[in-house]
C-alpha cells in the first residue's frame, strides 16, 4: 500500500492550512442554517409569502441536508473525498447566489433546496478529509476542538450576522455573503488538499441503500417539521412516520445483503462509535432547541430586535470557541467518557436555570449566566461526541462515519424542535386559556411555555448523559471490520 507523505516536516504546515480551509467551509454552512431565521420576516414581506409557505424556506434546506448526508459521506469515500469537497462547495455558493437573486416564493425555495443538496455533499466529504489527514490521537483532537469550535459557535453567529445584514442591508445578503467564501475555498483546496477514497478496482455504488435511506430521511424531517402544524396525531403525520419507518427497514435489510454497502453494518460493532451517534441525536435536540427557545424569549417576550438578540448570544458562541478547545485537551489526557458525561451534566445545568425564566426577566440576570454555562456545556459535550463518533474507524470509512454523526444531529435536531415547539405551544395555551381575566397574560403564557419546554430539555441531558456515562468507553479500542477488507485501504493521490 502506498501512502504519500502527509505528516512530514514540509507539508506538516501545511495540513493546518488545509484545516482552516474545511474549517471555513463548515462554518459557511453551520452560519447558513441559523442566519436565515433572522431574515424570514424580511423574506416574507418582500417576497410575498403566506404564513404557510415560510416554513419551507427552513423545510427546503433542512429536508435536503439531513437526507443526503449518509449519501454523501460514501460518495466522498468512492469519488474522491477532495473531489466532493470541492463539488459540494460549488453547489453549496451556486445555490447561495441564486438565493439571494430570488424574484418568488417557488424560486427561492427551490434554490435553498439546493444550498441544502451542496452542504450535505460538502460536510461529511470536510470532516473525512480532517480524519484522513489527522492521525487518530492527540492532532486529531486538536483538529476536532477547533472544528468543534466552529460548528458550535455558528448557530449563535448566524443569529447576530443575520440581525445585522437584514436590518442595515437586506436579506439577500445573508446569502450573498457565503460566495467570497465559498470562492476562497475552491480556489485553496487544489493547492492544500491532496485527493483521497477507497483504493478498490471496482466502483460500484450502493443504489437502492442510497435510495431507501435517503428518502426515509426526508420523510422523517418533512413530517416532524409537518408535525408542529398540523398536529401529531394527524393522518398525514402518521403516515408520513409511518412511510420513514418502513423505508429505514428496508434500508437495514437492504444494507445487510449488500456486497458493496452504503452503511456497512458492521461499523457499529463499534460501541462507542454506536453510543455516540446515539448520544448525538439527543445533544443535538437540546443544543438546536435551546437556541431556538431563548431566541423566541428575546424577541417575543423581552422585545428585543433582531441585532440585539444576535449580540446577546455572544456569551455563548465566544465560550463554546474557547472551551472547544480546553475540551479536546480535556478528551486526551482523561479520555472521552468523563468529558462527554461531564459536559452534559453541565447542559442540563444551564438548562435548569432557564427553567426560572421570568416574564420580567433582565439579560444579564436571568439569561446571561446560563448562556456561559450553556456555552461550556455544549463545548465540553460537542467535541468529545464527534471524537467518540469517529474513534477506531478506518479511514477508508472516513465519509461514511463522517456522515453518520452529522446525520445523527440532523435527525435530532429535526426531532427536537419539533417536538419542543408542540410542548411549548401546547402549554402556552393551557396557561392562556386558564389565566384569562390575568394582567399580561401573553407574555406570561410564552414564558410558561417555554420554561416547561426547558424543563423536559433539562431531563433529557441528564438521560443523555447517562447513556454516555454507561455505553461510551473513555478509551475506545479499534475493532476490525470483518468480511470488507476492500473498505481498509484509502490511497492517498498527489494533487493534480
Amino acid at each position: 500500500m502506498q501512502i504519500a507523505s502527509i505528516g512530514n516536516k514540509n507539508s506538516d504546515s501545511r495540513r493546518w492550512w488545509a484545516l482552516a480551509v474545511v474549517i471555513a467551509a463548515q462554518f459557511m454552512v453551520i452560519l447558513d442554517i441559523a442566519i436565515v431565521n433572522v431574515a424570514l420576516p424580511s423574506i416574507k414581506t418582500d417576497l410575498h409569502f403566506s404564513q404557510s409557505n415560510l416554513q419551507w424556506v427552513i423545510t427546503a434546506y433542512a429536508i435536503l441536508f439531513g437526507g443526503v448526508l449518509m449519501l454523501g459521506g460514501r460518495l466522498a469515500d468512492v469519488l474522491g473525498r477532495r473531489r466532493l469537497f470541492v463539488s459540494g462547495v460549488t453547489v453549496f455558493a451556486v445555490g447561495s447566489l441564486l438565493s439571494g437573486l430570488a424574484w418568488s416564493e417557488g424560486s427561492l425555495i427551490a434554490f435553498r433546496a439546493l444550498q441544502g443538496l451542496g452542504g450535505a455533499l460538502l460536510t461529511p466529504a470536510a470532516l473525512s478529509i480532517l480524519m484522513t489527514i489527522f492521525t487518530e490521537g492527540r492532532e486529531r483532537n486538536v483538529a476536532l476542538g477547533i472544528w468543534g469550535a466552529a460548528s458550535g459557535s455558528g448557530g449563535a453567529a448566524g443569529v447576530l450576522l443575520g440581525g445585522v445584514l437584514t436590518s442595515y442591508l437586506s436579506w439577500s445578503w445573508i446569502f450573498f455573503i457565503n460566495l467570497p467564501v465559498a470562492a476562497v475555498v475552491v480556489a485553496a483546496t487544489p493547492l492544500l488538499l491532496r485527493e483521497s477514497r477507497l483504493d478498490v478496482a471496482h466502483r460500484h455504488f450502493d443504489v437502492a441503500g442510497a435510495i431507501s435511506v435517503t428518502a426515509a430521511i426526508m420523510l422523517l424531517v418533512y413530517a416532524m417539521t409537518r408535525a408542529t402544524a398540523a398536529g401529531w396525531t394527524a393522518a398525514s403525520t402518521i403516515a408520513l412516520l409511518a412511510s420513514s419507518a418502513a423505508l429505514l427497514v428496508g434500508f437495514v435489510v437492504i444494507e445487510s445483503r449488500s456486497r458493496w454497502p452504503l452503511l456497512p453494518l458492521q461499523i457499529f460493532r463499534l460501541r462507542t462509535l454506536a453510543a455516540a451517534n446515539a448520544t448525538a441525536v439527543l445533544i443535538a435536540s437540546v443544543g438546536f432547541s435551546q437556541f431556538f427557545l431563548l431566541t423566541l424569549y428575546l424577541q417575543d417576550v423581552l422585545g428585543y430586535s433582531a441585532v440585539q438578540t444576535g449580540v446577546a448570544f455572544a456569551a455563548i458562541t465566544l465560550t463554546i470557541v474557547v472551551m472547544s478547545n480546553v475540551a479536546q485537551v480535556l478528551v486526551t489526557r482523561l479520555g472521552v467518557r468523563p468529558v462527554l458525561t461531564g459536559g452534559l451534566i453541565v447542559s442540563a445545568a444551564s438548562l435548569a436555570l432557564l427553567t426560572r425564566l421570568p416574564a420580567d426577566g433582565s439579560y444579564f440576570r436571568d439569561v446571561f449566566p446560563a448562556l456561559i454555562v450553556g456555552g461550556i456545556g455544549l463545548a465540553g459535550s460537542f467535541v468529545p461526541v464527534t471524537i467518540a463518533g469517529l474513534t477506531g474507524v478506518e479511514r477508508a470509512d472516513a465519509g461514511v462515519a463522517s456522515g453518520l454523526i452529522n446525520t445523527s444531529r440532523q435527525i435530532g435536531g429535526a426531532v427536537g424542535l419539533a417536538a419542543v415547539s408542540t410542548i411549548a405551544a401546547t402549554s402556552t395555551s393551557h396557561y392562556a386559556t386558564s389565566h384569562v381575566a390575568l394582567a399580561g397574560v401573553g407574555a406570561r403564557a410564552l414564558t410558561h411555555g417555554y420554561v416547561t419546554a426547558f424543563a423536559v430539555l433539562t431531563a433529557l441531558a441528564l438521560v443523555c448523559a447517562a447513556i454516555a456515562g454507561l455505553f461510551v468507553e473513555s478509551r475506545p479500542r479499534a475493532v476490525a471490520v470483518e468480511g470488507a477488507p476492500e473498505h481498509a485501504i484509502p490511497s492517498f493521490e498527489e494533487a493534480a
